[in-house]
């Protein structure tokens, strides 16, 4: 996973607040806290946030919890900290990370997706247990290939006299895979001129039998819900965009991890 060699993360990383104003992350963010609070067996007070982008859901999730946020992209930690001051964030690889502390939450609500083997995504799932006290809380949110289909979306914002709109086209190139392919063209027009800026991400796709092994593995109790209207306002003609959230209780009773 090498997130910063996309022009997403690094040189265009200060479109994201245009396109993704903080607010915009607000109702959603809300419910994921309202999740973790009633699924918790311990009071949550601390969150640790695995690719946390700008901060779009820290800057709810901080009125809920004291929030420590990681990211791979330095673009983007750079925004995160100008829009949340209260926030600790750290720059580092969710598949990697060892933090010297343990927290009530993990939540990884946007990120998980690039992931895109089967080792890095047990990785990542495991970093994120290691670092999870027991009794608390791991929200992951991600699609599922089951339930994947491939859309057209288009994302608006302006501010001052600049203007973003991003196309973005989703499909699976590979039926038998594990990945989807997104491509992503950004049109930028700043005073009147127009920059045009092209790039194609990959996105990990696994099958929900995957993912439910992953999390058994490490004794989670694992609760599935649905997310089924997030993207809605986005998709360009009719279309079908589910994700899905794994609300897993880990044990109070501390299990080794694999």
């Amino acid at each position: 996973m090498k997130r910063t060699k996309w022009r997403a993360y690094s040189e265009l990383a200060w479109t994201e607040p245009i396109i993704a104003p903080p607010e915009e992350y607000v109702k959603e963010t809300e419910l994921f806290s309202k999740v973790i609070n009633e699924h918790s067996k311990i009071k949550p007070r601390t969150l640790l946030h695995l690719g946390c982008g700008a901060g779009g859901n820290d800057y709810t999730f901080k009125k809920h919890f004291k929030v420590t946020g990681v990211d791979i992209s330095k673009g983007m930690l750079e925004i995160a900290e100008k829009l949340n001051p209260e926030v600790n964030y750290i720059y580092g690889d969710m598949r990697t990370i060892k933090l010297k502390e343990y927290f009530d939450a993990v939540a990884i609500p946007d990120s998980i997706g690039y992931m895109t083997t089967l080792e890095d995504l047990r990785k990542t799932i495991i970093t994120a247990y290691e670092h999870l006290n027991p009794g608390g809380v791991l929200l992951i949110v991600s699609n599922i290939r089951e339930e994947f289909r491939e859309n057209n979306f288009v994302y608006t914002g302006s501010k001052g006299d600049v203007e973003i709109t991003i196309f973005e086209n989703n499909c699976i190139p590979n039926p038998a895979g594990t990945t989807y392919q997104a491509t992503l063209i950004y049109l930028v027009l700043r005073k009147g001129k127009l920059k045009i800026h092209t790039e194609c991400h990959i996105i990990g796709l696994f099958k929900l039998k995957t993912w439910l092994n992953l999390l058994k593995e490490l004794g989670l109790k694992i609760n599935q819900m649905k997310l089924e209207h997030s993207y809605d306002r986005f998709i360009l003609g009719k279309g079908d965009y589910s994700l899905s959230m794994f609300v897993c209780s880990k044990p109070l009773i501390h299990k080794k991890s694999i």
